[in-house]
């Protein structure tokens, strides 16, 4: 994806495939996850379910991607040709990583770099650098595909449901769930993310079927009447649960202009604990 000359960078927390990642050549930048003894670079030398697998031992400890990371992405970005750069990073109401990325954007005089807040998170982040690939390749110029797709950042999201809201609370990201912690009664609130990038309840149900089936709803209604949207399934060590939803939302993934699926990165999957079943949708201009 030469045209222009315009790299898209995105954060591991983008959750893109490997598929759309080397059919957009799309460069990541690994967070990072910490344990007492060691760290490790999201997705790189760490793989999701490591992650869940450790947690009987150490639930581990996240961090921003390290600047000398980021330098170097960005020197092999330019050594690759690219002069013009839009970085696509998880919300800044979730994590540093946008600030970090535009202060650093900031220093680099010898590279255009647009850093665009998501203010989501997973693949409701991915699908606004998958966009701006798409924009690309119609050929568009590089400001133009930035406006167009900072204007489309309100068309994406992706939403949630837990096994337990135990990693949301230890990691202190719990935003504006917390209303429905001191429940017995097996509640699960459907989460996504607000207009402040910051985790909310937009649904609340009883137990995890009717939890599952919420989310489905919830996607068919965004979708509606639109013939022109993104899709995505993910999941956190729950592949079967995942795959039964995507048998119930075949309609909707095969009319989808892109279908991609997945385990949610590490880093995510530390914060979100086992369980985790979701839904990104992106609507786009019919």
């Amino acid at each position: 994806m030469k045209n222009n000359k315009v790299a898209i960078l995105v954060d591991s927390c983008n959750d893109i495939s490997e598929e759309l990642t080397q059919k957009y050549g799309f460069y990541t930048m690994p967070l990072v996850i910490n344990y007492k003894d060691r760290s490790y670079k999201d997705r790189v030398d760490i793989t999701p379910q490591e992650v869940y697998d450790s947690f009987k031992v150490e639930i581990p400890k996240t961090s921003l991607p390290l600047r000398s990371d980021i330098d170097a992405l960005l020197d092999q970005i330019k050594a690759d040709g690219y002069d013009n750069i839009i970085a696509s990073i998880i919300s800044s109401g979730l994590s540093g990583t946008y600030q970090s990325m535009h202060l650093i954007a900031d220093d680099r005089d010898d590279l255009n770099i647009e850093v665009i807040n998501t203010l989501n998170i997973g693949i409701g982040s991915g699908f606004v650098g998958i966009y701006a690939a798409e924009l690309l390749e119609q050929g568009l110029d590089f400001d133009t595909v930035v406006d167009k797709t900072r204007e489309a950042v309100s068309n994406s999201s992706v939403i949630f449901g837990l096994e337990t809201l135990e990693y949301l609370m230890k990691g202190g990201r719990i935003g504006k769930v917390s209303g429905i912690l001191g429940s017995a009664l097996k509640i699960k609130p459907i989460i996504s993310c607000n207009t402040d990038g910051i985790y909310d309840t937009i649904a609340k149900v009883r137990g995890r079927k009717q939890s599952i089936n919420k989310m489905m709803e919830i996607a068919r209604a965004k979708v509606g009447n639109h013939k022109n949207y993104y899709i995505a399934l993910c999941h956190g060590d729950a592949l079967d649960e995942m795959l039964q939803m995507k048998e119930e939302l075949k309609d909707l993934i095969s009319n989808a202009k892109i279908y991609s699926e997945g385990q949610i990165s590490p880093v995510l999957g530390v914060h979100t604990g086992p369980g985790l079943l979701g839904i990104g949708v992106m609507i786009l201009e019919d």
